[in-house]
């Protein structure tokens, strides 16, 4: 029966030197943690509706009216 890819690769892992096994660990472990980092990636749209509860009742046209004339002072 043939090893498998895993069991291959842990006999690689085991022919290196300590110095090369450290280096290769350093490089796996950096590409598995690269590859987390770019699935945590977020969708702005999963903002959309947070805090709309702050606006309840506001008149968008009026807050905008009254913000534009706060900048005149």
């Amino acid at each position: 029966m043939a090893a498998s890819p895993y069991e291959t690769a842990v006999r690689a892992f085991e022919a290196l030197s300590p110095k090369d096994q450290a280096k290769l660990l350093m490089e796996i472990s950096g590409r598995v943690r690269s590859r987390e980092l770019s699935s945590k990636q977020r969708n702005i749209l999963e903002l959309q509706g947070l805090g709309k509860e702050v606006w309840e009742g506001v008149d968008a046209q009026e807050y905008v009216r009254n913000e534009r004339a706060s900048w005149d002072g």
